[in-house]
C-alpha cells in the first residue's frame, strides 16, 4: 500500500499525541466538560447544564474504554490514520462527481479534489433497553407510512375524512396520479424507511424527518461498520454489538418472495437502480450493490418489453424481477413523468402497475417526506393502527392551516422554515431558514412571504439535538448528531429495523443547534453499535472460498450499457489519438507550406484530411485559399467548447465514457484518462490566449505531442491491465474499427490527390513522410527499406504487412479474431459477419500499386465495413433490437 498524499496527510491528526498522557477514563471524563449548553451529551449519558458539577461517564463508554479500546491516546490517533488509510483504500466517496484527481497548481479549487467519506472513529453506543425502545417507534411508524399509502392510492379514506389535507397530498409534486388505484405485488407499497433521529434534552430519542423515496445510507452503513470494527474487535466482543448481515440477508429474500418470480425461483434476478457515476452517493450504490450480491445498473440498462422489465446484456435480454431504486420519483419514467429524463426507463411505470416488477419503494411514495405532514401523523396512527404513536417527533406546523399560521405568526423567530414541498416547476422550494438569525427586517419580509403562499412554509420547533464525542486533534469533543435507523420489509406485511444505523455529526464543534445534518454540506459520518443482551447473530455476507465447481459454473454479467461504453472508450481512445496525430502532421505541414519548404499542392491534401477528420468545420477556409485562416480555423477548433469534434473533443468525450465506467476501470486508468483531457484544454488555452502576433506553432505542438504521449500510456493501460472478458473484447474491437477506418481513408485519400504530372500526393517525398507520420510507421519503414520512395514498399508496410499493428491487415485480421471470440455462442451468424469484413492481405499487391483507382476503391470499402460492422454491433448487444425490425411502408 502505498503513503497518503500530502493532500490525505490533511486529513489527520496534526501530530502525535503525549504518549505520557494520563488515563483514558480521565481524559474522556474531563471532554464533558466541554458540553455544558443544555445538550445531552451521549459521553456522560445526560444533560450538563452551566455552573453544574462535572457529570461522569456512561457506563456504556466506561465499558468500551475499559474493553481495550484505547490502550492511551496515542492509540486512538494511530486508530485513525488506519481509518482514513482505509477509506482511501476502499475508495470511499461522496461527491463522486468531482473525485477526480487534482492537477498539477489545482489541488485548491473547486471539485478538483475528491472528497474522502468522512468517517469518524469513535461510534455512536446504544443500550438494548433503548434500542428495544427506538425499534418499536420505528415498527410501528413503519406500520403507519405502509398504511397511509394503501389508503391514499386506493380508498382515501384520510383525504375523505379530512384527517390528511388534500392540498398537502395531492398538490405535492410527488404524489403520483398515475399509480392510484394500482396493487403492488403482494400490496407492499414499501421496502425500505429511512427514519432521522435525534436525542433531545429530556434524554428521549425524536423523530426528525424521514425518508420513503429512495433512502441513502445502507451502504455507508456497511462501510462503516467493516471499518469501525476493525480498529476495536475487543471492544466490539465484549459490548455485544448485534451485527447486520442477518437484516440485509433477510431484506433480499423478502424482495424475491415479493417478487413475480417468487421466493423458490433461482432464477429471480435484483438488480440495484442508480442514477449514475454522477451521483453523490455513486459509491455506496456500487459498494451496497456488491455486497448484496445484485446487479449495479443504470436506466440504459434496463428495457421494458410486454409489461417486463429486462436488463440488456451481451448474451441478450434478461429478466429483471426486483429494483431496490435510488432514482427518485419523477425521473423513473421519461413516458410518464419527466420526458427529459435519461436516468429512467420507459415504461417502468406500467410495468410496475401490472404487478411485472417490485419497485422498492413504489414509485409515489415521496409525499410522505413532507415536514408538514408531522402535525397530523398521530390522529392518522389513531384512525389506522387505533394506538397512539410511540416515537415521538419534534413539533412541527403547517401555515397551510390558517389558525396555525395566525397564532404562531409573532413568534416566528422562535422556529425553523422549511419548505413543505420538494422543488418542482409547480411548487416553492428552498433552503431552511433558522428565524431567529434574521434580523428584523429579513424577519418581517420572511412572514410576508409566508402571507403571500402559505402553503409553501412549515414551521419546526428547534431543538437541541444530543452530541456524540468526536476525537479531534488527541481529544475528545462533543459534536451535534443525528442518527438515520432503516426499517426494511420481510416480505409478508412486516417489517425488521436494522440494528445499527448512519450516525452524522456536526462537523464544527458549536454549530446551530440544529438537527438537519447533511454530509453533503460537510458533515461527518460514524458507525452505530446496537449493544443486545440475547445472541449475536453471526451471519456473514462477506465473500465465501470459492470452490472450483462455483468457478466452472461461473457467470458475470455484462451489461450492454457497460459493453456499449466499453466499445466508445476504445473508439474514443483510438479516435483522439488518431486526431491528435493528424492534426500535429496538418500543422506542421501547413506551417511548412506556408514557408516555402513544402509544395503548395499539399495543401488541398491536408484541407481535405482536416474536413474528413473533423479538425476543421465545413465553413472554414480551404487551406489552398487562405492559408493562415484554415490554420486558425484548425487551432481553434482544437478546443473542446468549439463545437466540432476534433482532439478536444474527442478527449472529452473520452472521459465520459470513462465516467460512467469508473467500476471496471483502475485508479491509474482513470487517472490518465482524466489528467490527458484537462491538461490538453489547460495547456492549449494557455497558449491560444497568447496574443496571435506571439503564438508559436512550436507550443502548439509540444501540447499535442503531450496528448499524444498520454494516448499511449491509455492504450498501454488497456492492452495491458484489463482481463480479457467480452467487455475488453468489445474496448478491442471498438479501437480496430476506428483504426481501420481512418487508416484507410487517409491512405485512400493520399492516393486519390493529385500532383504535378498526375502522380498521387502519396509518392511524393512529402507525400510519404505524412502517410508513415500518421500511421506511426516512420522507423519501421526507415529500418526495412531506408530511404526508398515507392509504392509497393509503402503498400505492403500500410497494407499487407501482418507484423504492424498499424497496418490494415494487422488491423483487419484483429478485427476478426476479437469478433470471433465475442460471438463465439452463435458461430454462424459471426461467420456471416466477418465474411463482411475485408481482407487487405490478399488484396493484390502488384494491383494496388498499378491502380490508384483500385486501391482507393478498395480502401473506400474497407471504411464502408468498419462502420457497417459497428452497426451490426449496436444493434445485436447494444439496443437488442435484431429481429425486431418492421416495415411500415412499401
Amino acid at each position: 500500500m502505498s503513503e497518503p498524499t500530502p493532500s490525505q496527510w490533511s486529513l489527520l491528526p496534526d501530530e502525535p499525541d503525549d504518549p505520557g498522557a494520563p488515563d483514558p477514563l480521565v481524559q474522556a471524563g474531563a471532554s464533558a466538560l466541554r458540553s455544558r449548553d443544555g445538550h445531552f451529551y451521549e459521553l456522560t449519558g445526560q444533560v450538563n447544564q452551566p455552573g453544574e458539577p462535572q457529570a461522569g461517564l456512561a457506563p456504556r463508554w466506561q465499558r468500551f474504554f475499559q474493553a481495550g479500546a484505547a490502550a492511551g491516546w496515542q492509540e486512538l490517533s494511530a486508530k485513525t490514520l488506519r481509518v482514513q488509510r482505509r477509506v482511501l483504500e476502499d475508495g470511499a466517496s461522496y461527491n463522486v462527481h468531482s473525485d477526480a484527481p487534482p492537477l498539477p497548481g489545482q489541488e485548491g479549487t473547486e471539485g478538483a479534489l475528491a472528497r474522502h467519506w468522512p468517517l469518524e472513529l469513535l461510534p455512536m453506543l446504544i443500550e438494548p433497553g433503548e434500542w428495544r425502545d427506538i425499534e418499536a417507534g420505528i415498527l410501528q411508524r413503519a406500520r403507519l407510512l405502509e398504511a397511509v399509502m394503501a389508503d391514499t392510492y386506493g380508498e382515501r379514506h384520510l383525504l375523505k375524512e379530512g384527517l390528511l389535507p388534500a392540498s398537502l397530498v395531492l398538490a405535492h409534486p410527488q404524489y403520483l396520479r398515475a399509480m392510484h388505484g394500482s396493487r403492488p405485488p403482494g400490496d407492499v407499497h414499501l421496502h425500505v424507511l429511512a427514519f432521522d433521529l435525534t436525542r433531545a434534552s429530556d434524554g428521549h430519542w425524536w423523530v426528525v424527518g424521514q425518508r420513503t423515496q429512495a433512502a441513502s445510507g445502507l451502504g455507508y452503513v456497511l462501510e462503516n461498520r467493516l471499518i469501525i470494527a476493525q480498529q476495536f474487535p475487543e471492544a466490539f466482543r465484549q459490548m455485544q454489538v448485534q451485527r447486520l448481515a442477518a437484516s440485509y440477508r433477510d431484506f433480499i429474500q423478502a424482495l424475491v418472495k415479493l417478487s413475480p418470480a417468487g421466493e423458490r425461483s433461482p432464477q429471480a434476478r435484483v438488480a440495484l437502480l442508480t442514477p449514475g457515476p454522477r451521483n453523490e452517493t455513486y459509491f455506496e450504490q456500487a459498494f451496497l450493490a456488491r455486497y448484496l450480491g445484485i446487479t449495479l445498473v443504470e436506466g440504459a440498462d434496463l428495457t421494458v418489453r410486454a409489461d417486463k422489465v429486462y436488463l440488456k446484456t451481451l448474451a441478450g435480454l434478461e429478466r429483471v424481477h426486483v429494483l431496490l431504486r435510488r432514482v427518485d420519483d419523477t425521473w423513473l419514467d421519461p413516458l410518464e413523468l419527466r420526458p427529459e429524463s435519461i436516468l429512467g426507463v420507459p415504461g417502468l411505470l406500467q410495468a410496475a402497475r401490472a404487478g411485472e416488477v417490485v419497485i422498492a419503494n413504489v414509485p409515489g411514495a415521496g409525499w410522505l417526506e413532507s415536514p408538514g405532514l408531522t402535525a397530523f401523523w398521530p390522529a392518522v396512527a389513531e384512525r389506522l393502527l387505533g394506538e397512539p404513536l410511540k416515537l415521538p417527533a419534534i413539533q412541527s406546523w403547517w401555515c397551510g392551516e390558517e389558525s396555525a399560521w395566525r397564532a404562531l405568526r409573532p413568534r416566528l423567530a422562535e422556529f425553523v422554515v422549511v419548505p413543505t414541498f420538494s422543488a418542482s416547476a409547480t411548487t416553492r422550494h428552498f433552503a431552511p431558514v433558522v428565524a431567529a438569525e434574521l434580523g428584523e427586517r429579513e424577519l418581517q419580509a420572511l412572514a410576508e412571504r409566508i402571507d403571500a403562499d402559505p402553503t409553501a412554509y412549515t414551521l419546526q420547533a428547534r431543538v437541541k439535538p444530543t452530541k456524540q464525542p468526536v476525537w479531534v486533534r488527541g481529544a475528545l469533543e462533543p459534536r451535534v448528531a443525528v442518527l438515520r435507523v432503516f426499517a426494511l420489509t420481510d416480505g409478508q406485511g412486516g417489517w425488521k429495523v436494522l440494528p445499527g444505523g448512519l450516525t452524522r455529526v456536526a462537523p464544527r464543534r458549536d454549530p446551530l443547534a440544529d438537527a438537519w445534518l447533511s454530509i453533503q454540506r460537510g458533515s461527518l459520518s460514524a458507525d452505530t453499535w446496537v449493544m443486545t443482551d440475547g445472541e449475536v447473530d453471526r451471519t456473514t455476507l462477506l465473500s465465501q472460498p470459492l470452490q472450483a465447481t462455483d468457478l466452472r459454473d461461473a457467470h458475470w454479467t455484462v451489461t450492454s450499457r457497460a459493453a456499449e461504453n466499453l466499445f466508445w472508450l476504445g473508439r474514443y481512445a483510438e479516435r483522439a489519438e488518431n486526431s491528435a496525430r493528424l492534426a500535429r502532421h496538418v500543422i506542421e505541414a501547413s506551417v511548412m507550406v506556408q514557408r516555402g519548404a513544402m509544395p503548395a499542392p499539399m495543401l488541398p491534401l491536408l484541407d481535405a484530411l482536416a474536413r474528413r477528420h473533423s479538425l476543421v468545420g465545413a465553413d472554414a477556409p480551404h487551406a489552398q485559399d487562405d492559408p493562415r485562416g484554415f490554420e486558425r480555423a484548425l487551432l481553434g477548433a482544437l478546443l473542446p467548447g468549439s463545437g466540432i469534434h476534433s482532439v478536444g473533443w474527442n478527449l472529452r468525450a473520452l472521459q465520459g465514457c470513462a465516467q460512467a465506467l469508473r467500476e471496471r476501470l483502475s485508479p491509474e486508468a482513470w487517472r490518465l484518462i482524466h489528467e490527458a483531457a484537462a491538461q490538453f484544454e489547460q495547456h492549449l488555452r494557455a497558449v491560444l490566449d497568447r496574443p496571435a502576433h506571439a503564438l508559436p506553432m512550436t507550443d502548439v505542438l509540444n501540447v499535442l505531442a503531450r496528448a499524444d504521449t498520454h494516448l499511449a500510456a491509455i492504450t498501454g493501460v488497456q492492452t495491458d491491465r484489463m482481463t480479457r472478458d467480452d467487455g475488453w473484447r468489445l474496448l478491442s474491437i471498438g479501437r480496430q474499427i476506428e483504426r481501420l477506418s481512418f487508416h484507410a481513408e487517409v491512405l485512400a485519400e493520399a492516393f486519390e490527390q493529385t500532383g504535378p504530372g498526375a502522380q498521387p500526393l502519396a509518392l511524393t517525398e512529402d507525400g510519404f513522410a505524412l502517410l508513415l507520420g500518421v500511421f506511426d510507421s516512420t522507423i519501421t519503414f526507415r529500418a526495412q527499406f531506408q530511404a526508398r520512395r515507392e509504392a509497393a514498399p509503402l503498400l505492403h508496410l500500410l497494407v499487407h504487412n501482418t507484423d504492424n499493428p498499424r497496418s490494415l491487415a494487422w488491423v483487419a485480421r484483429t478485427l476478426r479474431e476479437r469478433f470471433n471470440k465475442l460471438a463465439r455462442h452463435d458461430p454462424a451468424w459471426a461467420a456471416g459477419v466477418v465474411s463482411e469484413l475485408p481482407v487487405p492481405e490478399a488484396w493484390p499487391l502488384a494491383g494496388l500499386t498499378a491502380s490508384a483507382p483500385l486501391l482507393v476503391q478498395q480502401l473506400r470499402r474497407a471504411a464502408a465495413q468498419a462502420g457497417e460492422l459497428s452497426s451490426v454491433l449496436s444493434h445485436r448487444y447494444f439496443a437488442h433490437v435484431t429481429g425486431a425490425e418492421q416495415r411500415v411502408w412499401q
